[in-house]
C-alpha cells in the first residue's frame, strides 16, 4: 500500500447501479479482469478507450494496494477472424499473431502498461470444456444436435446487470433463431465447426467454443471463481458480460461473479456515431502516425471526459491535448531539483490524485494537475502565488522544483508526462536542421548581421519552431 495515501476508493457498480466504497476480498492482493481485443485487424480510437481508464484504475489500484493481479484477454477464437482468414488467404494463426503485436504496439504508444497476464482463447480449451461440463451437471446448459447450450429460464437473475426485460435482452442478443432450442435466448457455449474452421476435441465433437464462455474460463483460471473487478466498455455489457455473470455463478453456484462491474461509455467522432459508412472511422494506427505526440495527445484528450460519459472525439480536441502537453513539458524542461521534503511532496501528489477515488475522476484530477504546473511556473519566477493556493485551499510553500516533483508523481499515476521533456517538445524526431539554423542564427548575430538573424528566426517560425532566447542559450519548441 502506498504509505500515505488511503485506499478510500469508491467506484460506481454497475450490477447495482450505485457508486460504492471498493472493499476487497483480499486486501492483500486485488484481483481485476477486463475484456481485450478481438485480434483480426488493427485496433481503432474506440478500443482505446477502456485500455486508457482502466490502464489508469490498474496504476491507482497499485498505489493504493501491495499487489494488483490485472488480467486482460485476447480473443484469438471468433467468427471475424475466420471470415478474415477466408477474405484474404491469411492462415489463421499468421493473422492473430500480426494483430495482437499490432495492438500491444499501439497501447504501448498510448503509455498503456501491459496486464500483469494476457491469457489467450486458444491457450484456454481445456478450461472452457471444463465449465461446460459443470453447467451440465448442474442443469443450466443442454446438449442439442452437436451444440450446448447455456438455458436463460435456469436462472432466476438473468437480466440483473443489465436491467433489461426478457423482450429487450431477446432483441438486443440478435440470437439466432434455432428449432433446437429450448427458449428463444438460450445462447451457445460449444458449436460444430465446418470444414477449414479451428476444431477442438470435445465430450460433445469437434467444435468451438461460444465467445462469451471464454470470459468465464480466463477470469476463472487467472482470478478465480470470484474477484474484485469486472471491466469494459458499456457495449459489452449485454449480452456478453450478462452471459459472463450466469455462467460463472451457475457453474460455481456463487452469489456474484465480481464484487465491481465496470463499464466506461461510448465513443463518438465530431458528435456522430464512428462509423466506416460515415467516413469518420478512425484507425488507430493512422492517428498515431501524426508525430510523436500523438499517443500521449489522445491520452489526454480521453482523459478529460469523465469514463462513464459518451466521448466526443474531435481533431481540435486533440490539438488542444497536444498544446495542455507541450505547456506541461515545458514547464518539466525548466524545473529545477526539488528540495528535500519528501512529505510535502507527497502531501501535493496525493491532493491532485485525491479525485480519482471518487469513481476515477480524471478530468478534476487533471485540473490540479494544471494547478501544480502553475505553482511551478510561479516559483520558478520568484512570484507570488497567493490567488491559486488560496482557490484550493492550501498554504504550501512556493519553493521551485516542488510542484514540478509533485506533478510527475501524479502524471505517472495518469500515464502522463513520462518523455524527455526536451525531446518532448523537439518533436521527438530528427531535428539537426534545427540546431544547424540556431548555430547560423548565433553566428549572425555575432557578426551583428540582425536582418539575417532574423529572416532565420521567421523562416523557423514558418515551419513551427519557436525559439526562446535565455541566460542558458537558445532554445525551441514547436508550436
Amino acid at each position: 500500500m502506498h504509505p500515505r495515501m488511503t485506499p478510500d476508493l469508491h467506484l460506481h457498480n454497475s450490477l447495482t447501479r450505485t457508486k460504492e466504497r471498493f472493499v476487497p476480498i483480499d486486501p492483500a492482493h486485488v484481483r481485476m479482469y477486463v475484456c481485450g481485443p478481438t485480434v483480426y485487424d488493427l485496433a481503432h480510437i474506440g478500443n482505446a478507450r477502456p485500455v486508457i481508464v482502466f490502464d489508469v484504475l490498474a496504476r491507482l489500484l497499485r498505489r493504493l494496494y501491495p499487489r494488483l493481479t490485472y488480467v486482460r484477454n485476447i480473443t484469438d477464437v471468433d467468427d471475424k477472424i475466420n471470415a478474415r482468414a477466408a477474405e484474404s488467404g491469411e492462415p489463421i494463426a499468421a493473422i492473430t499473431a500480426r494483430t495482437t503485436a499490432d495492438f500491444h504496439r499501439d497501447m504501448a504508444a498510448l503509455n498503456a502498461l501491459p496486464p500483469d497476464a494476457e491469457p489467450r482463447a486458444t491457450q484456454s480449451i481445456a478450461p472452457m470444456i471444463a465449465l461446460i461440463e459443470k453447467l451440465i451437471a448442474r442443469g443450466h446448459a443442454y446438449v442439442a444436435e452437436g451444440h450446448v447450450l447455456f438455458s436463460v429460464p435456469s436462472f432466476g437473475e438473468y437480466g440483473a446487470l443489465s436491467g433489461r426485460s426478457p423482450e429487450e435482452m431477446l432483441a438486443g442478443a440478435r440470437i439466432d433463431v434455432a428449432p433446437y432450442k429450448r427458449d428463444a435466448g438460450d445462447f451457445v457455449l460449444w458449436k460444430p465447426s465446418p470444414p477449414g474452421v479451428p476444431a477442438w476435441d470435445s465430450p460433445w465433437g469437434k467444435g468451438r467454443p461460444g465467445w462469451h464462455i471464454e470470459c468465464s474460463a480466463m477470469s476463472w483460471q487467472a482470478l478465480g471463481e470470484v474477484f474484485d473487478i469486472h471491466g469494459g466498455g458499456h457495449d459489452l455489457m449485454f449480452p456478453h458480460h450478462e452471459n459472463e455473470l450466469a455462467q460463472s455463478r451457475c457453474a460455481f453456484g456463487t452469489p456474484r461473479m465480481a464484487s465491481i462491474w465496470l463499464h466506461n461509455g461510448m465513443l463518438r467522432v465530431e458528435g456522430e456515431k464512428m462509423s466506416k459508412s460515415l467516413g469518420n472511422f478512425i484507425v488507430l494506427r493512422e492517428l498515431l502516425s501524426r508525430g510523436a505526440w500523438a499517443g500521449e495527445a489522445l491520452r489526454v484528450a480521453m482523459l478529460r471526459t469523465h469514463y462513464r460519459a459518451d466521448l466526443d472525439f474531435t481533431w481540435a480536441g486533440l490539438e488542444e491535448a497536444k498544446a495542455e502537453l507541450d505547456d506541461h513539458y515545458s514547464m518539466l524542461s525548466r524545473a529545477v531539483p526539488p528540495p528535500e521534503q519528501p512529505a510535502l511532496q507527497a502531501e501535493m501528489a496525493d491532493w491532485a490524485l485525491a479525485p480519482l477515488l471518487d469513481d476515477i475522476n480524471t478530468p478534476l484530477a487533471l485540473t490540479r494537475l494544471r494547478d501544480l504546473r502553475t505553482l511551478e511556473n510561479v516559483a520558478s519566477v520568484g512570484g507570488s502565488a497567493t490567488a491559486v493556493l488560496g482557490r484550493i485551499g492550501r498554504g504550501w510553500p512556493v519553493v521551485p522544483g516542488l510542484a514540478a516533483a509533485a506533478f510527475r508523481e501524479a502524471a505517472g499515476v495518469l500515464g502522463l508526462c513520462a518523455a524527455d521533456p526536451v525531446a518532448w517538445l523537439k518533436g521527438g524526431e530528427d531535428t539537426a536542421w534545427v540546431d544547424q539554423a540556431i548555430a547560423d542564427r548565433l553566428a549572425a548575430r555575432k557578426a551583428r548581421n540582425f536582418a539575417e538573424a532574423d529572416r532565420i528566426r521567421d523562416e523557423l517560425k514558418a515551419k513551427g519552431i519557436l525559439l526562446e532566447d535565455g541566460p542558458q542559450g537558445t532554445t525551441w519548441r514547436r508550436a
